[in-house]
């Protein structure tokens, strides 16, 4: 189950102000099963087996929204085999009873990215968690699917030409209402794991504020104890601000 029966958390894990807008970036999966000799498949489904109880854990600490790069534009470039594998996540993690759970704990999927590439059988299933849980009103999760943020940047400026807009009342607010996450806040803090210190295309724009925090370890043995330090890092930076 996703929404499985914990032990409650420590009054220090939960007294803090946590960010509203958490974005991770979710490297490492291929490394990970490479070290067990594993296939990368292996590594990707260990991958969302880790998502899972993320997202478990930030809608216990209250985040508001949480956004996951899952598929960027630059991974179509990978092994067939991978690939194929990849784009049918979404039909892996939906798998059981994992959306009514997250109908009942009022959480909302959005996806962000063109997911018009993928093939019709996962737009559709993309498309009913979507519909399923729009009316929700807690945490939000975004999934980057085929999403990369120069492209985000190039759809909003030929959205706003298309709208025939007057170059002298483009705004920021304006521009960011074509953006693929209008609605939301721009993240306070981006996780990214397997030691990699870039931004590699992920909320280009979004991210001018965001504090960045990294680690090592590799995604699928993220956990909670990292989450929290991550937060609890982001807390300090913002004391010392």
């Amino acid at each position: 189950m996703l929404f499985k029966k914990t032990k409650a958390h420590s009054e220090q894990e939960l007294n803090y102000i946590v960010p509203d807008h958490i974005a991770i970036m979710m490297d490492g999966n291929g490394r990970w099963a490479k070290k067990r000799g594993l296939p990368r498949t292996s590594g990707h489904y260990a991958g969302m087996t880790t998502m899972r109880e993320i997202i478990r854990n930030c809608h216990q600490l209250r985040i508001k929204y949480l956004t996951l790069y899952a598929f960027s534009t630059e991974n179509w470039t990978r092994p067939e085999e991978e690939v194929n594998y990849l784009i049918n996540l979404p039909k892996l993690f939906f798998q059981g009873e994992v959306l009514d759970e997250l109908q009942r704990e009022n959480i909302q999927i959005r996806y962000i990215g063109d997911i018009t590439k993928f093939p019709k059988s996962i737009q559709n299933i993309m498309e009913e968690s979507k519909e399923m849980t729009q009316k929700n009103t807690g945490m939000i999760i975004n999934f980057a699917m085929n999403y990369g943020g120069r492209a985000d940047i190039i759809q909003a400026i030929q959205n706003c030409i298309n709208e025939k807009h007057n170059p002298s009342e483009i705004t920021e607010e304006l521009f960011e209402s074509y953006l693929h996450t209008k609605g939301c806040p721009t993240p306070d803090l981006i996780i990214r794991t397997s030691g990699e210190k870039r931004l590699s295309n992920f909320l280009l724009w979004q991210s001018e504020r965001s504090e960045l925090w990294f680690t090592e370890t590799l995604w699928p043995d993220f956990n909670k104890e990292l989450l929290v330090s991550a937060i609890m890092e982001y807390q300090e930076r913002k004391s010392r601000s």
